[in-house]
C-alpha cells in the first residue's frame, strides 16, 4: 500500500469511531500544541486539531488528529501537515495497554508514513514488559531537506526487586534512512523511600553506538555516547489535578572525548474533569542529542493537550 493511499484509509479509520459511542465513552474535540527550541537557534512546533470518536480519559481515546508542522532556523523555514490516526487504551492505574499512532506526513518535497505504538503487559506481579516500535523525520535542518527518517523499535522490562527498589532495562535497535544503525541500551535503578511520598531517587544510564561516520551533516552521529545521571522524582495528586517533577544531574561521553556535565528538569501537570481534559509538560535538557553539534548544546520544550467531550 502506498503512503497516499494510506490517506483514505485513514479517513475511514477515523469516521468508523464516530458511530454512536455509551455514555461512558462519548466523542470528543480538542487540540495540541508542542513547541521546542534549542541553543542551535532551530525551532519546532507542530498544532493540532483533533476530534476523537470515542473519550474516557486522556489515554484512552481514537479518533483523527491533523498537525501543522513548522520548523525554523534565522531565515530559513519549513513547514509540512500531517493526518493521524489516534488509539490509546492504557490502564491509568497500572499503566498496562497499548497505543497506536499513524498516519502520512508530508514536509517539502518528502512524504513519509509514520508510526508511533506500545504495548505494556504485567506479566508477574512484579514483572512487566513493553515493546515499542516507531518511525518519524529526523529535526535538524539538514534531515529535513535531505528526507533523512528513522525507524526505532525494542523492549524494555520493569522488575521490582523489593517493595521500594525497581530495576527498569531497554534494549533497542534504530535504523536510518542513510543506513547508518545504531543499538540503544538504557537502565534506571529507582528507590522509592516511601510508597505514600510520591518521591523517587533514579540511577540512569544510556548508551549508543552508530554503525557510520559519515551521514551528510544531517544529525549528531558520534561513533559511541553514553550518560550517567542521578535523578530526583516527584509525584502528587490533589483532587482532579495529577503533578510531576524530575530533576537530574549526570555527565556525557561523547566517543572518548573529556566528559561534560548534563542536566535535566521536567514538569508535567494533567487534569480529567467532567468537562474537559488538560495534559501540560515541560522540559530543558542540557545534553547531546541529534540536532547537537555543540558541546554545549541544551534543548527547552513545552507540551499542552485539551479535549472538551460533548
Amino acid at each position: 500500500m502506498t503512503q497516499r493511499s494510506l490517506l483514505p484509509v485513514l479517513a475511514a479509520l477515523g469516521l468508523a469511531t464516530l458511530q454512536p459511542a455509551s455514555a461512558a465513552e462519548p466523542p470528543a474535540a480538542g487540540s495540541s500544541l508542542f513547541y521546542a527550541s534549542d541553543s542551535e537557534s532551530f525551532s519546532s512546533r507542530r498544532t493540532s486539531a483533533d476530534l476523537m470518536g470515542r473519550f474516557s480519559h486522556l489515554d484512552g481515546k481514537t479518533g483523527l488528529r491533523y498537525i501543522d508542522h513548522q520548523y525554523s532556523r534565522g531565515d530559513w523555514s519549513r513547514s509540512g501537515q500531517q493526518l493521524r490516526f489516534v488509539t490509546h487504551h492504557i490502564d491509568r492505574r497500572t499503566a498496562d495497554g497499548w497505543l497506536l499512532e499513524t498516519g502520512v506526513l508530508r514536509q517539502g518535497t518528502h512524504q513519509l508514513w509514520t508510526l508511533d505504538a506500545s504495548y505494556r503487559k504485567a506479566i508477574s506481579p512484579a514483572t512487566s514488559i513493553e515493546a515499542f516500535a516507531s518511525r518519524d523525520i529526523v529535526e535538524t535542518r539538514n534531515a529535513l531537506e535531505l528526507g533523512t527518517h528513522f525507524n526505532f523499535g525494542g523492549v524494555s522490562v520493569d522488575q521490582k526487586l523489593t517493595p521500594k527498589l525497581t530495576a527498569v532495562g531497554l534494549v533497542g535497535w534504530q535504523a536510518f534512512s542513510d543506513d547508518n544503525q545504531r543499538r540503544h541500551l538504557r537502565a534506571r535503578l529507582i528507590y522509592q523511600p516511601s510508597l505514600d511520598l510520591g518521591l523517587t531517587f533514579q540511577l540512569r544510564y544510556r548508551y549508543f553506538d552508530s554503525s557510520k561516520d559519515d551521514v551528510a551533516g544531517a544529525y549528531f552521529n558520534p561513533s559511541r555516547y553514553d550518560e550517567n545521571m542521578l535523578a530526583v522524582g516527584w509525584r502528587q495528586r490533589a483532587g482532579d489535578w495529577r503533578t510531576g517533577l524530575t530533576a537530574g544531574v549526570g555527565v556525557q561521553q561523547v566517543n572518548r572525548d573529556d566528559r561534560s556535565g548534563t542536566r535535566l528538569l521536567e514538569a508535567t501537570a494533567e487534569r480529567q474533569a467532567a468537562a474537559y481534559a488538560l495534559r501540560l509538560r515541560a522540559g530543558y535538557s542540557r545534553a547531546a542529542s541529534a540536532a547537537a553539534t555543540d558541546p554545549d548544546y541544551w534543548y527547552r520544550y513545552v507540551i499542552g493537550e485539551v479535549l472538551f467531550p460533548f
